[in-house]
């Protein structure tokens, strides 16, 4: 795949970028989503993870567990289902579609600003702070897909998510819910909105 010049809109929603800001992905930058569901972990205030807490708190009469642990177990499992959603996913674009970006190593953008908002809206829904919407130059390579055809967070076969990942890395068809992953050198270019923190 040959890299091309764009321009995108992305959605900042951890630390505010500044204009004429310098952005580099290549293969080896982790991004965010990467960090969240491939290096957090999910403990108690005893120090325990889900795993140690499943296997103290099982008795003959079953599972009990107080609020906290309870808390421990269900993170732990919504992050560890999209975790998988994202293992599967970079399997078949590592097999299948090795042009494209990563997901685990990109940044997430929009090819207009209508899609943009649509991004803030749906961030602002899960009571993510969104701080801006900014506009920026890409010489790198991209990707649009639609995020409604990544696999799903539940518990089917994993024969079926990887179809679901086919799908997804097929390209945005029905532009249901487009996201678009960016990888190279990136420049602010213009700040957009800024959002009251």
């Amino acid at each position: 795949m040959q890299e091309s010049e764009l321009y995108v809109y992305h959605i900042v929603t951890r630390k505010k970028m500044n204009l004429g800001q310098i952005i580099s992905f290549d293969k080896d930058t982790k991004n965010t989503l990467y960090q969240f569901f491939f290096e957090k972990e999910q403990m108690n205030s005893k120090g325990e993870d889900f795993i140690q807490i499943l296997h103290g708190h099982y008795t003959n009469d079953g599972l009990k567990m107080d609020k906290e642990n309870a808390d421990v177990a269900i993170r732990y499992m919504g992050q560890t289902i999209r975790a998988i959603r994202e293992v599967i996913v970079e399997m078949v674009r590592l097999q299948e579609f090795p042009e494209y970006p990563s997901r685990l190593s990109c940044l997430y953008a929009a090819k207009s600003y209508e899609d943009a908002l649509i991004w803030k809206d749906l961030f602002v829904s899960y009571h993510r702070k969104v701080l801006q919407i900014v506009k920026i130059r890409v010489i790198g390579n991209s990707f649009e897909g639609d995020g409604n055809l990544l696999p799903k967070e539940d518990g089917i076969p994993f024969s079926r998510k990887i179809e679901q990942a086919r799908e997804y890395w097929k390209g945005n068809i029905n532009n249901e819910f487009p996201e678009l992953l960016i990888n190279g050198t990136m420049e602010v270019v213009e700040i957009i909105d800024e959002f009251s923190t």
